[in-house]
């Protein structure tokens, strides 16, 4: 009897099934913090995600705003064979130059009223800064405040019409520079009429016989507009206005978005007004020699090394500007989208100039600057 009793017991304990509610409770609780560790994982890991997608198109966008500007900016002042008389240091001429700048030209100035004064002083003070929106009105409008406007002057580094290079067009604004003995020192500025070549572009190569080089006159604008396609967004753009055609009329068109999420823009320049012999500059008079035989050091121009502390130019005069001859750019990206819990209590100095106060934002901010050597300019006043 004992021996059915023990295995009648036996059977029963081993067909039990199921776990108790302490057990299952203890389950849900373990399974509910894994779960939540998982979340908090997957979370932790989107926003950093998140942050750093943010991060890097503050990046790539203020390393592109440089870019671009310092790619444009290198090239002010070329104007392919041509060099105006004044920073002119060949020693070729003694009487003193008749086109040194008189003053700041509008770079907005109807094509119609451009007379041999405008020309010289656009080829004269080939980069500007404006430290207000008090330039162009009809094209540079909703300007962050605090910011510059920049202005940049050159010729394509293409030649019309050869090879890889767009041929000349109706109404765009050309440049051609004699090289012929007779022509040394004349240029030409006008716009392109394909229906009476060569018409105004009559100047020769070295040969005297061979039409001189054909280059497109380029005129660019910057600045940091508020917003970045349509007004309001609440996006600061720098952007640009590009010299072109409009209407059949050579013309600066309305600026367009080039790189989104710049909060500061500012331009210091480098005033070389001190000569090799540290005798103040003067290009209304003639050229004076240290040493008249060698020609070595000329007393009172410039030798394209920036004297004293960089500027920033609220108001430079046309005196200062056709001695710059560096230039340092200073860019402020922000983030693509703030940040939850940050607040950006940060002063931002871009320069001398006045500081930016904090946006008291959640945007994260970077300050980008970078110096610029002008060769079109610094290297015709450096003597061997």
């Amino acid at each position: 009897m004992k021996t059915v009793i023990e295995s009648g017991l036996v059977s029963r304990r081993h067909r039990q099934h199921g776990v108790g509610l302490v057990e299952i409770m203890v389950s849900l609780a373990i399974g509910l913090v894994i779960i939540a560790a998982l979340v908090a994982l997957f979370l932790g890991t989107s926003r950093n995600n998140r942050e750093m997608a943010t991060a890097n198109s503050m990046i790539e966008n203020g390393r592109f705003a440089i870019q671009l500007l310092q790619d444009d900016v290198v090239h002010a002042g070329f104007w392919g064979p041509f060099v105006p008389e004044f920073d002119d240091q060949t020693g070729s001429t003694t009487a003193a130059p008749a086109d040194v700048p008189a003053a700041l030209p509008d770079p907005c100035a109807n094509f119609g009223s451009w007379n041999a004064t405008y020309r010289n002083n656009i080829l004269g003070l080939p980069i500007v800064a404006y430290g207000s929106a008090s330039v162009c009105s009809a094209i540079v409008d909703d300007v962050v405040t605090g910011t510059d406007v920049l202005v940049v002057r050159h010729l394509d580094t293409c030649v019309a019409g050869e090879t890889g290079c767009d041929p000349a067009a109706d109404d765009k604004v050309y440049m051609q520079a004699g090289q012929c003995d007779t022509e040394i020192g004349m240029y030409v500025l006008e716009k392109w009429d394909a229906s009476s070549p060569p018409g105004a572009f009559n100047l020769t190569a070295r040969d005297c016989t061979t039409p001189a080089a054909l280059r497109k006159f380029v005129s660019h604008i910057y600045y940091v507009r508020d917003y970045a396609v349509t007004a309001g967004d609440g996006v600061p753009t720098l952007v640009r206005s590009e010299f072109d055609v409009s209407s059949g009329a050579p013309t600066h068109l309305a600026a367009q978005p080039l790189v989104e999420g710049i909060d500061g823009f500012r331009v210091e320049f480098g005033i070389d007004d001190v000569s090799s012999t540290d005798d103040p500059v003067d290009y209304t008079a003639p050229i004076v020699w240290d040493d008249p035989e060698t020609k070595t050091a000329a007393t009172n121009r410039g030798d394209g090394i920036p004297d004293g502390q960089y500027i920033h130019c609220g108001t430079c005069t046309a005196a200062q500007l056709m001695n710059a001859t560096s230039v340092k750019i200073h860019v402020l990206a922000r983030s693509r989208e703030p940040t939850t819990g940050y607040v950006d209590n940060k002063v931002y100095t871009l320069g001398s100039g006045t500081p930016l106060t904090a946006f008291g934002d959640g945007f994260k901010r970077h300050v980008y600057s970078t110096t610029i050597r002008l060769p079109n300019i610094a290297g015709r006043r450096e003597r061997p």
